[in-house]
């Protein structure tokens, strides 16, 4: 019966790290099923993209407010859940605040973790109100439905929850409190508890101690179906985003190449392709559900924050067209999570379920309304690219059903006959100039 404490914190944690290694395997199995793209360029440059967009926050502060206090939330959270470690070594070998053998530097830390441990609490607080009381406009959205916005308020309560739990271990813990060296926070609430006996002060302590440690491992696991996914795909997303200018759009190479021969007078079309120049025609061109998209863009999909930033910069939202960004990379990720499990039900494979992302969860005027101009892709804290996946569907709309709008038809059409897109003939086709 000693060790039955330690029994069952070895199992909860085994429990717990293993349910969550079982979806971190179908998360990645989930982003596999996009096609190959090589980002294995520049690596100097994409680890300090990482290091500034994931790790420093650089583009949180572009709204410095919300930035400052996400700042303090995020170091606060991953600095305090180092103790995390000194929790497991007590809970399995059954010792208590095992680092405190370390003297005074234990007393800074555990101090540092509680004045943190307020200053998230304050700001959790903060956001709450920002999102349920002022309820700014981006966090209201039509595609704001009952489930994101219950997402965003249950993690606001979890880290509440937590760094609540946190203090009140700290302030119930005699020894702790005895040591007088690190609860510079925890001191003032254990006041509140002076009446307490002390076995009472143990069994609330300890009650703090599991809460804490087994909300730590539901938490854990809770982010596979939370947008809050990004605290652990910011930093492969981050470092695997495009390095190219902005507004430099991906090229076909076998389009390109038929283009290039069109233009060419001396080229024989019939004449066999020289050795090591053959390119590929690819099967489909473009994409109309998630399995012809690329991995990057399924990556990107998952590590979407659901912030708004993207749709509240985008001018065709800001005119009232159904476009928003946010929604695009939402509906790519339900459709994949709903792939994933057609997978799972079908023992490894994909079951045809007569669904696409294109119609089914992307209509085609939301494509259509985007202007390309890379506001989404530049509000993005993390490196989303929205953009990127509403080309690919428009091209699948253009080149494989030939349903582009009449007015981008006719804009193609004047270009193929006349050289220009206004509909001059070959010899008035400089009229354009004064138009």
């Amino acid at each position: 019966m000693h060790y039955l404490p330690n029994i069952l914190f070895a199992i909860a944690l085994i429990i717990g790290a293993g349910y969550f290694a079982k979806h971190v395997k179908k998360l990645i199995r989930n982003i596999k099923l996009g096609h190959d793209i090589d980002v294995s360029d520049n690596k100097s440059q994409r680890w300090k993209n990482m290091a500034m967009i994931a790790l420093g926050q650089t583009k949180m502060m572009h709204r410095p407010i919300a930035g400052m206090l996400h700042i303090i939330v995020y170091v606060g959270f991953i600095i305090i859940n180092i103790e995390v470690l000194e929790i497991i070594i007590d809970g399995i070998f059954g010792t208590h605040r095992i680092f405190s053998a370390i003297g005074k530097p234990y007393g800074i830390l555990i101090g540092a973790f509680e004045i943190l441990a307020v200053l998230v609490f304050v700001s959790v607080i903060i956001f709450w109100i920002r999102r349920n009381i002022i309820k700014l406009k981006r966090f209201w959205k039509s595609e704001m439905t009952t489930w994101p916005k219950s997402d965003a308020n249950i993690i606001l309560y979890f880290e509440m929850v937590l760094m609540t739990l946190f203090l009140v271990m700290n302030a119930t813990d005699a020894p702790f409190q005895d040591m007088n060296s690190g609860n510079v926070i925890s001191q003032f609430i254990a006041p509140w508890f002076g009446s307490l006996s002390e076995s009472t002060l143990h069994v609330i302590e300890r009650a703090a101690w599991w809460m804490h440690i087994l909300g730590i491992l539901v938490f854990l696991n809770y982010l596979y179906f939370s947008k809050h996914l990004h605290i652990l795909l910011a930093f492969p997303n981050t470092y695997y985003g495009s390095l190219k200018p902005q507004g430099q759009f991906d090229n076909l190479e076998a389009v390109t190449k038929e283009v290039r021969l069109m233009m060419d007078p001396n080229v024989d079309p019939f004449a066999a392709p020289a050795e090591g120049t053959e390119t590929e025609t690819p099967a489909k061109f473009g994409a109309s559900d998630v399995q012809d998209l690329n991995w990057l863009q399924l990556l990107n999909a998952y590590t979407c924050t659901e912030c708004g930033r993207c749709t509240s910069e985008c001018p065709a939202n800001q005119t009232g067209k159904k476009l928003s960004p946010r929604k695009i990379m939402m509906d790519t990720r339900d459709r994949l999570e709903e792939v994933g499990k057609n997978i799972d039900l079908n023992k490894g494979t994909f079951k045809e379920d007569g669904k696409q992302l294109l119609d089914n969860y992307i209509t085609q005027e939301e494509l259509w309304a985007c202007t390309s101009c890379n506001a989404c892709v530049e509000a993005c804290p993390v490196s989303i690219n929205p953009l990127s996946i509403i080309m690919d569907m428009r091209r699948y709309l253009v080149m494989e059903q030939s349903a582009a709008p009449v007015e981008l038809n006719s804009m193609m059409t004047n270009i193929e006959n006349n050289g220009a897109p206004w509909p001059y003939n070959q010899m008035d086709r400089l009229n354009w100039k004064n138009e």
